[in-house]
């Protein structure tokens, strides 16, 4: 398999870096790289505080492949802006926004780039995505959900009583961070890129682009992100919602992950008609596409072979 590692730290020549506005305006920065004899477009959506400088690495394969790749920054991180005065708080009121700024941007991306047009999603963002296909505000040909966050592990507290506890909290202190540090709470011992991937040179590829500029950093989630993201899974849950999506779907999770559940990964791509699963062992953390080549190579494979009749 080709090495893309030389453009993990430079915005590739051809690509394109700008602002566009949402619907109210909002600033959203935009990563768009069109190929010369394009094969379709890959329109990809990072998670929580995720920002696209740390796939260019995958992007670039894809964009060797023949894909136009085009990326943006959710609103409240990375660079498009923060929603409080604390720039470090990942702060939300509700999801609905995002999957506004999904809508509009994809109805306007899909006149200007050429078809079939495929949407991925990672974590927060890959939730963002099954959102938007339930409420049918988008129509992909393909659709690739890495790690998605349908619904996480509570212990040792219950579900019900920690979802109960993140919704109170929201309404209480809606803007103070929900924890310290870290991607979660828990020890202080365990260290941040431990959720993430076992790669340490990818992991240093995004400390890397977050010091050469600092605005990029997010730290943890508010109280009101926390109660808006334990309602948001709430709502797929329900009886028959994720079932009348049709969309021909790849999900990919890891039982090793700490982030999001395993087990609810498994529950909604079971539930979900056309969805095919690759998981990995418990060996494998969160960001499957930024782990080391063994696991990266066979997920990205997978992909291909997925994208390949679209």
């Amino acid at each position: 398999m080709t090495n893309y590692s030389d453009h993990r730290r430079a915005i590739p020549p051809g690509a394109r870096v700008t602002h566009e506005r949402a619907a109210d305006g909002w600033p959203i920065r935009v990563f768009d790289w069109p190929a010369d004899s394009p094969r379709g477009s890959i329109l990809w959506l990072g998670g929580r505080g995720d920002i696209f400088e740390k796939y260019l690495e995958t992007i670039a394969r894809w964009h060797a492949a023949g894909w136009t790749v085009t990326s943006f920054d959710w609103r409240g991180q990375g660079g498009s802006g923060r929603l409080l005065a604390d720039t470090s708080v990942g702060h939300a009121t509700g999801f609905e926004a995002w999957i506004d700024d999904l809508a509009a941007f994809w109805r306007d991306w899909t006149k200007r780039t050429p078809g079939p047009h495929i949407l991925m999603g990672h974590s927060m963002g890959g939730h963002l995505v099954l959102r938007a296909l339930v409420e049918r505000r988008v129509a992909p040909a393909r659709v690739v959900l890495s790690a998605p966050m349908l619904g996480f592990e509570t212990a040792p507290l219950p579900f019900k009583l920690a979802t109960a506890l993140a919704r109170t909290l929201g309404r209480l202190v809606p803007t103070r961070q929900a924890w310290k540090s870290n991607e979660r709470p828990g020890s202080a011992a365990i260290k941040r890129e431990q959720y993430l991937t076992r790669d340490a040179d990818r992991y240093a590829d995004e400390l890397w682009w977050k010091e050469h500029d600092p605005s990029l950093s997010l730290g943890p989630p508010s109280w009101a992100w926390l109660g808006s993201a334990y309602a948001s899974v709430a709502a797929l849950e329900g009886p028959g919602v994720v079932e009348r999506v049709a969309a021909r779907m790849l999900v990919i999770g890891t039982d090793g992950d700490k982030l999001v559940s395993p087990a609810a990964i498994r529950r909604f791509a079971a539930r979900l008609s056309a969805a095919e699963l690759l998981m990995f062992g418990p060996e494998v953390a969160h960001e499957v596409l930024r782990e080391i080549d063994a696991v990266r190579d066979v997920a990205l494979a997978r992909i291909d072979s997925f994208l390949h009749s679209a």
